[in-house]
């Protein structure tokens, strides 16, 4: 479904499991929030379009719930949030978006950019779903799994709805092929989400 061209290197969730999953947790939490604000930047940028402001503010509320709810893991475990740390990862991602062109092209590569990320956290939730012992963090990584894949498919759809489907499937592959090429120059790391 997720139609990733790389998978996760499959040591990675056991690489999280045997060193320190609070680090993960810690990441984790900076996602959603990363993730509640890209969606409240689009709204704030693009107020005029109704459909997409819709869309995007319940994800927004959502993702919002997720950072709070990983906080809450982090706080049963005696920890707190620490500082946000350099994402390798979403910044790849996010130089692959056009900075020219119309405002909608620039909408639907944004909107590309939140899918894709949205689909290797869809990706890695399932990893660690099916992967850990911590049966908590089983159940809470499943609800989030399925989760992510619904905004994945949310924003791939939205992006369809301001260029046609074509040019958007072309320019998702695109994405796909970039990211790929993106995580096999990152280091697998246990203390990343990405």
């Amino acid at each position: 479904m997720l139609h990733l061209k790389l998978p996760t290197d499959p040591r990675w969730v056991d690489m999280v499991e045997n060193s320190n999953i609070e680090e993960i947790l810690v990441d984790h939490a900076y996602c959603e929030q990363k993730a509640a604000t890209a969606s409240m930047s689009l709204i704030v940028n693009y107020p005029e379009l109704d459909e997409l402001v819709d869309t995007l503010m319940p994800i927004v509320a959502e993702e919002w719930e997720h950072f709070e709810r990983v906080v809450k893991q982090l706080r049963k475990r005696g920890l707190s949030l620490g500082r946000m740390r350099k994402d390798d990862y979403v910044n790849g991602i996010i130089k692959f978006a056009k900075k020219g062109g119309s405002r909608i092209d620039q909408l639907v590569d944004k909107l590309l950019v939140s899918a894709l990320i949205e689909a290797r956290s869809c990706e890695r939730f399932k990893l660690l779903w099916k992967g850990l012992d911590d049966e908590e963090l089983k159940a809470f990584y499943y609800e989030l799994m399925v989760s992510e894949a619904g905004h994945y498919v949310t924003f791939i759809d939205l992006a369809r709805k301001y260029k046609d489907r074509e040019i958007v499937d072309a320019r998702w592959q695109e994405f796909l092929n970039k990211e790929a090429e993106l995580l096999k120059s990152l280091e697998v790391r246990p203390d990343r989400m990405h």
